[in-house]
C-alpha cells in the first residue's frame, strides 16, 4: 500500500507545482462580536475586485490573495452586520481577527445556505445543499418538534417513503444508500419512534451539507447520498443556554467555556415525555405502557496551541416502546469521533479523525409458552488521515488514507424457560475495508473549473466465521447445503476491490450563470436485506460477500444554475442518469430475520434511475423559502422477479412538489408555510383470493408494485412570536404549528380481510349475530389536522 501511495503523490505533486503560481496572502479570522464563536462561511472581498473573494472556513479562518496596500477589505455574513476595514502594510504581517456584531433584525433573511450571494453560479458542487439550523427552526414541525430529516425532504430530489417515515430516498437510492454521519462518525439508525423524528437535536448542530451528486474523493461506502452533520462548538467567552418545552418532548443546551477560553463545551439534551401521560392515565392497562426516547450529545474542544486543536465528539440515543410489561422493544445508538486539525504551515493543513458507532436492539416478549429475548448488535470504528494543500487561490489538493473495520454480532434468538420458541445460532460477519483517496480543485481559466478525485476500496470479509456451499453454487431457500468452511480470526474469506473516479467541471457563462456537469462512482459494501421500505429498527443489515457482491453505481449529472435581481433569487435545473450493478432485493415471501443463510433469501440483479429537478429560491426580503419539483423514476430488474422483466421498488415516485414559505411581519412575528404533494408510493395488491381452512386467504400477481397508493399531499403551518428586545439576558418565543393543515387523510397502510356486518370493528361479543361477511380493504392513517405548540428560549 505504501509503495502505491508513494507513486500517486509523487505523480501529483509536480504537476500541481507547475500549475501553481505563487502569491502573497492575508490571513485572519472571523468570529462573532458577542461570544467569540466562529463564522463559518462568511464572504471576504476587496472593495475594488470582487470577483476574487474567498469564503471563511469552518473555524472562521480565511487567506486572500492581496495586492498594493492601502486596501479595504469587506466581510459579510447573513444575519450580521457588514464590517469594512482598512488594510495596511502593518496588517499584512500579523493574523488578525474581524468581529462582526449581529444585526437587529438578523432574520430579516431566511435561506437554505450560509454562504455567499453567488456562490449557487460561482461553486463547482452539483447536487449539495447546506441546511442551516435557522432555516429548520422555521418549518412548521409534527408535534412541534423541529426535523433534520423531515427538513431534508422539502429538497429536490429527496423523498420519503410516506406518512411517519424518517428514511430518506435520494435520486433513486434506497434508504440504505445514504451515508448519516455526525462529526464523522456513522449513524445506522437515524430515527426515533419508529422514523416519526431523526435522532439529531437542532439545537446541538452546527451546519448540514447533503450532497446527492458529486461527493468529493474523501468520502465513500454509500452509493446515494452524504448527509454530514457536523455539531456546534461551545463559545469560549461565557455560559450560554437554549432549549424548548414541546407538545411531546423537551430539550435543552449549554455551552461555554471548559477550562479556560483555550478550551470549550456544548452539551444537548432531549427527551420525551408520552410515557409521563400513560402514567396518568386511569385505565391500567394503557398505564402500564411505556413509549419514549432520549438523545444526548457532547462536544468539547481543545486548543492546543496556534496550530494544533483538538475535539472530542459524542452522541447516544435510544428508544424503547413496552406494552402491559409483556412486550418490550428497544433501540440505540452509541457514537464517538475524536479529530485532530494540523496547520503544517499557511498553505497545508493536516486532520486526523478516529470514531467508533456501535447500534443494538432488544426485543423481550413475556409469555409462558412463547416467551423469548431477541438482540442483536452491530459496530464500525475508523481512522482517517488527510492531508490538505493550497497553492494559491487557483488550487487546492487533498489526499489521504481511510480504514474501517466492520462487526455485525451473531443474532441472539434466547428462548425463555418452558417455552416453545426454539433457539436460534448464528454467526458473526466482519469486515475491513481500506480506501486511498486523492482529489483536487483547479480553477483552469476564470470561466472554467474542474474537481477530480479518486478513491481505492480495498474489501476483505474476514473471520471470525462460517461460510456455506450449496448444491449448483448457487444459494436458495430450496438448495441443500453441502459443505461448511469455518474461518478464524481474522482469516480472510472474501476480497472485493474497486476504483471510484469523480470528476465535475463549471462553465460560468457570466456572472450570473454557469453550466455544470459531474460523473462519480461508488461502490458499497454494507446493505439492508429488508421487505419495508419505511426502515425499522430491527432491519437486518448484511456484508458483501461470497454470495453477495458489492453494489455498485455510476452516476452522470448535468444542471443549469442562474441568479436574478442582485442575486435575491436563484433557479437551478439539473438532471441525472444512474445505474446500478449487483442491486439486491427479497425473494417472494422471503425471511431475512431468523436465518443464518441470507444469501437464500435474496437475489442480484441491476437497477437505473433517472430524473429532472427544479427548483426556485427566494434568499432575500421578508418573504423567503424555495418552490421545488423533482421528476424521478427508479428501475430494477432481477432474474427471479416480476417474471425477469423490469418493475418499480416501492419508494419510486415519479413527480415530487414541494412549496415552503416563510414571511416576517415585524421583529417580534412571523410565519411559516410548506405544501408538499407526491405521486403515491408503488405497491402490490391482491389480485384475488381463495379459502383454506375456512379462511380466504389473498394471492398476488407475478409482477411486482403494480399499483400505487393514492397521491399524498399535505399542508402544514406555523406562527412564532419572539421577543425582539436583544438587550434581555433571557429571552423567549412561542411557536404553535398545525401539521395537515386541512385535515387530508393520507394512507399509511392498507389491510385485506373480511368485513363482518358491515363493521370493520365488529366484534363477536358484543355485536350480535353475524348477518354478513364481506372481502374487504380497510385503510389506516396516521394523523389528520394535528396542532402543536412550544415554547423557545435562550439565555
Amino acid at each position: 500500500m505504501r509503495s502505491i501511495f508513494a507513486g500517486v503523490f509523487l505523480f501529483i505533486f509536480p504537476l500541481f507545482t507547475l500549475m501553481a503560481q505563487e502569491a502573497t496572502f492575508l490571513k485572519g479570522q472571523i468570529v462573532d462580536a458577542t461570544n467569540s464563536s466562529p463564522l463559518p462561511g462568511a464572504s471576504v472581498y476587496w472593495e475594488d475586485d470582487i470577483s476574487t473573494g474567498v469564503v471563511s472556513d469552518l473555524d472562521g479562518f480565511f487567506e486572500i490573495k492581496v495586492g498594493s496596500f492601502p486596501r479595504r477589505l469587506l466581510i459579510s455574513f447573513i444575519g450580521y452586520e457588514k464590517s469594512i476595514r482598512v488594510i495596511n502594510q502593518k496588517d499584512f504581517e500579523k493574523g488578525l481577527k474581524f468581529f462582526l456584531n449581529p444585526e437587529e433584525m438578523s432574520l430579516e433573511e431566511i435561506i437554505i445556505q450560509e454562504r455567499r450571494p453567488d456562490e449557487q453560479v460561482r461553486n463547482l458542487e452539483t447536487g449539495k445543499a447546506t441546511m442551516p439550523i435557522a432555516t429548520i427552526k422555521n418549518i412548521p414541525a409534527l408535534f412541534g418538534e423541529v426535523d433534520l430529516l423531515r427538513s431534508l425532504q422539502l429538497l429536490p430530489g429527496v423523498q420519503t417513503a410516506g406518512e411517519g417515515t424518517g428514511g430518506l430516498f435520494v435520486r433513486g437510492g434506497s434508504a440504505d444508500q445514504n451515508l448519516v454521519q455526525i462529526d464523522g462518525a456513522p449513524v445506522y439508525n437515524a430515527s426515533h419512534f419508529f422514523g416519526f423524528f431523526s435522532v439529531f437535536n437542532p439545537d446541538a448542530l452546527e451546519k448540514v451539507d447533503l450532497y446527492k451528486g458529486n461527493m468529493p474523493a474523501s468520502f465513500g461506502g454509500r452509493l446515494s447520498s452524504l448527509i454530514d452533520v457536523s455539531l456546534r462548538e461551545g463559545n469560549n467567552k461565557q455560559l450560554r443556554g437554549e432549549g424548548g418545552i414541546g407538545t411531546i418532548s423537551s430539550r435543552f443546551t449549554l455551552d461555554g467555556p471548559l477550562f479556560s477560553e483555550k478550551s470549550t463545551f456544548a452539551i444537548s439534551a432531549r427527551r420525551t415525555y408520552a410515557d409521563v401521560f400513560l402514567a396518568l392515565s386511569s385505565n391500567p392497562d394503557i398505564r402500564e405502557n411505556r413509549l419514549n426516547f432520549h438523545d444526548l450529545s457532547a462536544k468539547f474542544a481543545f486548543l492546543l496551541g496556534d496550530k494544533d486543536k483538538l475535539t472530542f465528539s459524542t452522541y447516544q440515543g435510544s428508544d424503547f416502546l413496552g406494552l402491559e410489561r409483556s412486550f418490550g422493544l428497544g433501540w440505540s445508538n452509541f457514537v464517538n469521533s475524536m479529530k485532530w486539525n494540523h496547520t503544517i504551515s499557511k498553505d497545508a493543513y493536516f486532520d486526523l479523525d478516529a470514531y467508533h458507532s456501535v447500534y443494538n436492539y432488544k426485543i423481550e416478549f413475556d409469555d409462558p409458552e412463547n416467551g423469548f429475548e431477541w438482540k442483536n448488535k452491530l459496530s464500525e470504528t475508523g481512522l482517517k488521515a488527510q492531508w490538505t494543500w493550497l497553492r494559491g487561490e487557483n488550487l487546492q489538493t487533498y489526499w489521504g488514507v481511510h480504514s474501517q473495520f466492520y462487526h455485525f454480532a451473531p443474532i441472539a434468538l434466547i428462548p425463555a424457560p418452558d417455552s416453545n420458541i426454539q433457539q436460534l445460532d448464528t454467526n458473526p460477519k466482519n469486515g475491513v475495508l481500506n480506501n486511498i483517496f486523492a482529489g483536487m480543485t483547479y480553477e483552469i481559466t476564470p470561466k472554467l473549473s474542474t474537481e477530480a478525485g479518486l478513491r481505492w476500496g480495498i474489501f476483505n470479509q474476514i473471520g471470525k466465521g462460517v461460510d456455506y456451499m450449496y448444491e449448483g453454487g448457487v444459494p436458495g431457500p430450496e438448495i441443500d447445503i453441502i459443505d461448511t468452511t469455518s474461518y478464524s480470526t481474522l482469516e480472510n474469506i472474501k476480497f472485493y476491490q474497486g476504483l471510484e473516479p469523480r470528476i465535475a467541471f463549471r462553465y460560468l457563462i457570466n456572472e450570473k450563470f454557469s453550466i455544470k456537469t459531474a460523473y462519480n462512482r461508488n461502490f458499497q459494501y454494507v446493505q439492508i436485506a429488508s421487505n419495508s421500505s419505511a426502515g425499522l429498527p430491527i432491519d437486518r443489515w448484511i456484508l458483501a460477500g461470497t454470495y453477495v457482491p458489492p453494489i455498485r453505481s455510476d452516476q452522470v449529472s448535468i444542471g443549469l444554475f442562474h441568479n436574478f435581481d442582485n442575486n435575491k433569487w436563484e433557479f437551478s435545473v439539473e438532471t441525472y442518469y444512474k445505474d446500478f450493478q449487483n442491486i439486491i432485493d427479497l425473494r417472494n415471501g422471503a425471511s431475512v430475520l431468523f436465518t443464518d443463510n441470507v444469501e437464500t433469501e435474496l437475489l442480484t440483479g441491476r437497477g437505473w434511475a433517472y430524473g429532472a429537478e427544479f427548483l426556485l429560491r427566494k434568499n432575500q426580503g421578508k418573504t423567503t423559502g424555495w418552490l421545488a419539483y423533482t421528476y424521478s423514476r427508479t428501475w430494477r430488474e432481477i432474474e427471479g422477479i416480476s417474471r425477469g422483466q423490469k418493475y418499480n421498488p416501492r419508494y419510486d415516485r415519479p413527480n415530487d412538489i414541494t412549496l415552503v414559505l416563510n414571511h416576517e411581519f415585524s421583529p417580534a412575528w412571523s410565519a411559516g408555510l410548506t405544501f408538499v404533494y407526491t405521486t403515491g408510493q408503488a405497491v402490490s395488491f391482491p389480485i384475488g383470493q381463495y379459502s383454506t381452512d375456512r379462511q380466504n386467504v389473498p394471492y398476488y400477481s407475478d409482477f411486482r408494485n403494480e399499483d400505487r397508493f393514492p397521491n399524498y399531499h399535505r399542508m402544514d403551518a406555523s406562527i412564532t412570536w419572539k421577543n425582539p428586545n436583544k438587550g434581555r439576558k433571557w429571552r423567549g418565543s412561542w411557536n404553535a404549528s398545525i401539521y395537515n393543515l386541512y385535515g387530508r387523510k393520507n394512507p399509511f397502510a392498507y389491510s385485506f380481510e373480511d368485513v363482518v356486518n358491515n363493521d370493520i370493528n365488529y366484534d363477536s361479543e358484543t355485536d350480535g349475530p353475524v348477518t354478513s361477511v364481506r372481502p374487504g380493504i380497510i385503510m389506516t392513517y396516521l394523523f389528520t389536522f394535528l396542532p402543536s405548540i412550544t415554547y423557545n428560549f435562550e439565555f
